[in-house]
């Protein structure tokens, strides 16, 4: 998985500093599912960079819209776009806004207002079954976002139309916009309300390469949606970032972007 380790550290070096110099938010969520998006485009998503709307693809919608700089770097990791187009994040003009934009190569949906992707993701799923297509859709969810009760309605939705071309992806980081999510809206527990709903769950530590991959390729039995619950670290990679709320706001500064590189070895 080593290929894959370096593509999470370039796409953890990029968010860092996207986001330091635009003064944008959401640096603590870029990390922590920078391991998820590094072994989704390396190694399970079939895309084609040079054809962003390939009718033979995998569908991939980042529901958590303001994770957008983490998106934006793995596209251009890929070759969606030149990475020097990264430099522009939240400049005036620039496609790459906050939240992620349907505008930049390689982004599905436009999203940032939560709980409207994997309803989206259940129609894209529901079509391509009807139509023969074999494209699979996977929706990046986070866990704070499940207090929404429009996910909810998709969770239901899915199994009922035996969605088994849908995967969902969890980034339980724990920690929401104003707290813990254990203090603001307890999920748990959160294996057995999905399973309940008719779902295959797999849980796994959401930074081991080998798991994301393992639980991402192997194929889904028939008729059922499958979630995916990655356990990760909010600012993963970044010792004064990780498990620190006031990262899902603060932008770094120079001094701490110059730090934060130094760390993953991206200085």
């Amino acid at each position: 998985m080593t290929d894959t380790v370096h593509l999470a550290r370039a796409i953890r070096g990029h968010a860092l500093r996207m986001c330091s110099h635009a003064g944008s938010s959401h640096i603590g969520t870029c990390l922590s599912m920078a391991d998820l998006l590094a072994v989704l485009y390396a190694k399970v998503l079939k895309h084609d960079a040079n054809n962003p709307t390939w009718a033979e693809r995998d569908w991939f919608l980042l529901s958590k819209g303001h994770g957008a700089a983490a998106l934006y770097a793995v596209l251009a990791e890929r070759g969606f776009f030149p990475v020097t187009e990264l430099h522009r994040y939240g400049d005036e003009g620039s496609p790459l806004l906050g939240h992620a934009s349907h505008h930049v190569p390689g982004v599905e949906l436009s999203t940032g207002s939560l709980g409207h992707a994997l309803p989206v993701g259940c129609g894209i799923a529901l079509a391509a079954k009807r139509d023969g297509r074999k494209n699979r859709v996977f929706v990046q969810l986070s866990d704070g976002e499940l207090d929404e009760g429009s996910n909810w309605e998709a969770i239901l939705f899915a199994p009922h139309h035996k969605l088994d071309n849908l995967f969902v992806l969890v980034d339980y980081n724990k920690i929401q916009s104003f707290g813990r999510v254990e203090e603001v809206l307890g999920l748990e527990p959160l294996v057995d309300k999905w399973s309940a709903f008719g779902w295959e769950v797999r849980e796994i530590e959401g930074h081991d390469h080998t798991a994301i991959a393992r639980a991402l390729r192997k194929p889904s039995r028939a008729g059922i949606p499958v979630v995916v619950l990655a356990h990760t670290v909010k600012g993963k990679g970044v010792s004064f970032m990780e498990n620190d709320l006031a990262w899902h706001y603060r932008s770094p500064s120079t001094d701490q972007l110059r730090s934060a590189l130094v760390e993953l070895g991206d200085a």
